[in-house]
């Protein structure tokens, strides 16, 4: 019988006062029963909106007619046929914006728990599923897939599929790209990306660590070991600062670094010797999800006061909206409107404060949003001891320096075409090194049109 509650069955989560003094993961998941009580939500609509909705074409309703007949494992095959990472994805996607945003359910109330569901049953398969990997018979191609982040492993889980020898090439000492290192343990624990990993490599994928591609090798010379085709997927790692005054003071941090060295490195175990500020007030600059992130961490490292400032208002602020939420409910204070001018130190060269400025909203600027003005005269200041810096990153300039032919725009980002090909034949590249920063379900949707492109390439040579 269809469950037609407007409303989703809801995520149980851990208190706010108590999470945000802990990694723990916020939620805690959907119990078998709430999973199959949302699948009947479902309408199963002919047009399938959701599916459209979602960059790497899950099979929704599908997956979920088996998730409401308590066919966990059946539901699991489905969404794997397409998606490679479905813990993650149920984790970490915004699917408020993409096969939610599309569900019909949505025009008279909230939409069906598309990735709540998604996360539920690739959590039962890691608890309860049977391991039947089977390795693809090589097809004799060797691909080389540079970062292991979501786009890279999208690409390379697909290639192996089909039998492609497929290696990726990591930069740090852990692989998993900006999911080890840039997303929290509290959003998404570690543990479910190495299993992911672990996944790809029963199919086959080879994983090198502290391979950094400009360095250690470059594009051409993979080309000379017998590799026909390399798919670049590094993201975006280089952060961007706003150039103020005060911006090299002890106690400023980008926010790669600042959450790199709590998520990879972990600063928050007791155990492990990574220096990372001790900090009683903290502001973050910026508003999207890596200054939800970086503000969440520095409450959980101990910090009595964390302020967001952005510069514009709640209704621009491009974090995801249950990131926001949460942000709220852990007590992290929003000075909205507000814009960093300076930074002021002590006597030791140590923050002591951001000095802001108030904004109002103007006319909309390229990106359509409204352009934020400066009131003259109401500057202020916040004492703080930590600065995060989290207004963005572009991609490091390393490979497309040392990799001839291969066109770049003016932000640094590789060019590549719908097909992700690139102007260096045989090289095709995906995710935040072409787009800039996004989301990791758009990096995922690139590596798999890659991978498309890529057999389309070698079975043509």
């Amino acid at each position: 019988m269809a469950n037609m509650s407007p409303k989703k069955n809801p995520m149980p989560e851990q208190e706010p006062l108590v999470r945000n003094r802990n990694f723990e993961e916020v939620a805690t998941g959907y119990t078998k029963e709430m999973a199959m009580d949302e699948a009947t939500r479902c309408l199963n609509c002919k047009t399938k909106p959701c599916v459209s909705g979602c960059p790497v074409n899950v099979r929704i309703p599908e997956f979920i007619t088996q998730v409401a007949e308590g066919n966990f494992e059946e539901a699991y095959k489905i969404i794997t046929s397409t998606n490679s990472l479905p813990a993650v994805c149920g984790r970490v996607c915004p699917q408020e914006n993409q096969c939610e945003g599309q569900c019909v359910r949505g025009k008279n109330g909230e939409p069906v728990g598309i990735g709540r569901m998604e996360r539920f049953v690739a959590d039962w398969h890691m608890a309860n599923g049977k391991d039947q990997t089977v390795v693809p018979k090589s097809n004799g191609h060797k691909v080389a897939v540079i970062g292991s982040g979501p786009a890279g492993l999208t690409c390379a889980g697909d290639l192996a599929k089909d039998g492609y020898e497929v290696t990726i090439f990591e930069t740090l000492h852990t692989p998993g790209g900006v999911l080890v290192y840039g997303i929290p343990e509290f959003r998404l624990p570690k543990a479910i990306v190495a299993r992911e990993i672990e996944n790809l490599k029963a199919m086959g994928v080879k994983v090198e660590t502290n391979m950094v591609i400009g360095r250690s090798v470059s594009v051409d010379e993979l080309f000379e070991q017998g590799f026909e085709a390399v798919f670049i997927g590094s993201g975006a790692g280089l952060p961007q600062f706003l150039h103020i005054p005060g911006e090299n003071l002890l106690g400023v941090y980008s926010a790669n670094e600042y959450l790199t060295r709590i998520n990879l490195m972990k600063a928050y175990k007791k155990e492990y010797d990574t220096p990372i500020a001790k900090s009683k007030a903290v502001a973050v600059v910026g508003g999207g999800n890596v200054a939800m992130d970086s503000a969440r961490c520095a409450m959980r490292l101990g910090a009595e006061k964390v302020y967001i400032v952005y510069r514009r208002s709640i209704e621009e602020l491009p974090a995801r909206a249950e990131e926001v939420h949460h942000a709220k409910e852990e007590q992290i204070d929003f000075r909205l409107l507000n814009n960093p001018v300076a930074i002021h130190g002590d006597e030791n060269g140590r923050v002591s404060a951001i000095e802001c400025v108030e904004m109002e909203l103007g006319e909309p600027d390229a990106s359509g949003r409204r352009r934020p003005v400066e009131k003259k005269g109401s500057n202020f200041k916040l004492d703080v001891d930590t600065v995060i810096i989290a207004i963005g990153t572009s991609p490091n300039p390393l490979i497309k320096s040392t990799t001839e032919g291969l066109e770049t725009n003016q932000k640094g980002c590789i060019v590549a075409d719908d097909s992700m090909a690139t102007s260096r034949p045989g090289v095709f590249a995906g995710g935040d090194a072409v787009t800039g920063a996004a989301t990791v379900i758009k990096a995922m949707g690139a590596g798999k049109t890659a991978a498309a492109s890529i057999r389309e390439y070698l079975n043509k040579k």
